[in-house]
């Protein structure tokens, strides 16, 4: 068995937070490893397209590049397609990396170790969300770019958050028809959010680029999806609405429907982080409140791309020991942004009850909504249904129950994501602790 992979900074995700905490803290002389399940760097938002044609807003393109070839020039770095599964206190980290042949375990050391994790969406069931034709609204741009094709397809974009109107504009720039944009939240929540966007004016751009690529597609505020109906049963053949008034139904060939994003803080709460309600707490410097663990963009707050950025700045430069004052106050303007977004785009009272009582709620465990009522916290559901016991672990169910019944997951463990017996025998042991002061010299 191999020794570990030893390094003095280890950043965990190679999004955008983390592709500016590497490149800072690699520019100021640390060893540098980023970590990645993906094949290529961008995260989510940067993820690769197939299609040649430009984006519907260049400038984010444009940022792209330039990170990625910061990232490229400062000598950090990447270990892409690696699932980081397990962690622990004493600065070790365990990844599986996947290849066409065989599966192995490898074992990185750190001296100080960055979560640029991200988020996912939030997904909350309703009658027909699992029928064929029904897609996370990321995760349906996601696939587009990765080569699925929606030209000439009808698309209903529903859920809340600007990542709506972003996925809808894409879609259309792929050849989909977009035929309505349903966004949950009231329309008065959305012109105070609008407005405030004057502090901020390249968003309010931003969004108004977006707007401009779907001139002809309805933009309903105070809408959300009540069902998803097939037409042969199996297949997603229209959906119906409603704005609390009237129902009506639409013809569409796919669904792309989000709530909002939830963080990905599995890491930071098996090394125990605080936590500050659902997000990792941190300090100026994006510090945890472990001395040597800092965490940057989603897990912190749900903010967007610049705040990501701003905030792996901070990072890498506290990692390397250098002054972060000067982006403080560009940090905290990005946290506000987050918050004026929270209160924005938070979830109606109507979605608690679109769940019938045979909707499934776990579709790992096809656990239906009725079992789970008279259960009291998410370990008695989790003992009695097996709900969140199945390969998502919780991560597509969690935040659901969580809305809809007030149970939060009760714990985290490794191994995070599933792992073949065959590549666990090939983890390497363990070797002494390594002092942060002794790495330059290994």
């Amino acid at each position: 068995m191999s020794a570990a992979i030893v390094t003095e900074v280890l950043v965990i995700g190679a999004g955008p937070a983390g592709i500016a905490a590497a490149a800072a803290a690699a520019e100021h002389g640390r060893k540098v490893i980023v970590l990645d399940d993906n094949r290529k760097p961008g995260g989510q938002i940067w993820r690769e397209a197939s299609s040649a044609k430009p984006s519907p807003v260049r400038e984010k393109d444009s940022m792209k590049q330039r990170a990625l070839e910061r990232l490229r020039r400062s000598g950090a770095q990447l270990l892409a397609g690696r699932t980081v599964f397990s962690s622990s206190a004493d600065g070790f980290v365990d990844a599986l990396r996947e290849n066409p042949a065989n599966s192995e375990v490898e074992r990185i050391q750190y001296g100080q170790l960055i979560l640029a994790t991200g988020a996912r969406e939030r997904f909350l069931p309703f009658p027909g969300w699992t029928l064929p034709g029904v897609f996370g609204a990321g995760g349906l741009q996601a696939l587009v770019r990765a080569g699925y094709p929606v030209a000439g397809k009808r698309v209903v974009v529903a859920g809340t958050g600007p990542l709506l109107l972003a996925v809808a504009a894409h879609l259309a720039h792929d050849g989909a028809t977009v035929s309505t944009v349903a966004e949950q939240a009231a329309f008065s929540k959305l012109a105070t959010f609008t407005a405030s966007l004057w502090r901020q004016p390249a968003k309010l751009v931003q969004g108004m680029r977006y707007r401009s690529t779907l001139r002809s597609t309805r933009y309903r505020t105070g809408c959300w999806v009540v069902e998803a109906l097939a037409s042969d049963g199996q297949t997603l053949s229209a959906v119906r609405l409603t704005d609390g008034n009237r129902t009506w139904t639409e013809r569409c060939d796919l669904l792309a429907c989000g709530y909002h994003l939830v963080p990905n803080t599995e890491i930071a709460e098996l090394l125990g982080c605080a936590f500050e309600g659902s997000f990792v707490q941190v300090d100026e410097q994006q510090r945890t409140s472990i001395p040597n663990v800092f965490c940057v963009g989603e897990p912190t707050g749900i903010a967007g791309l610049d705040a990501a950025l701003a905030q792996g700045e901070v990072a890498g430069l506290a990692s390397a020991a250098k002054s972060t004052a000067a982006l403080h106050g560009r940090v905290l303007k990005e946290c506000a942004f987050a918050k004026r977004m929270e209160r924005a785009f938070v979830l109606r009272e109507e979605l608690r009850s679109l769940a019938k009582q045979d909707t499934i709620v776990c579709r790992c465990e096809d656990v239906p909504f009725a079992s789970l009522r008279g259960h009291t916290g998410w370990s008695e559901i989790k003992l009695q249904t097996r709900c969140g016991m199945g390969p998502c672990q919780g991560r597509v169910c969690g935040p659901a129950i969580d809305f809809l019944l007030g149970c939060k997951p009760a714990s985290v463990r490794q191994p995070l994501y599933p792992v073949p017996l065959s590549a666990l025998g090939s983890a390497p042991e363990p070797i002494p602790s390594v002092a942060f002061t002794q790495i330059e010299k290994l």
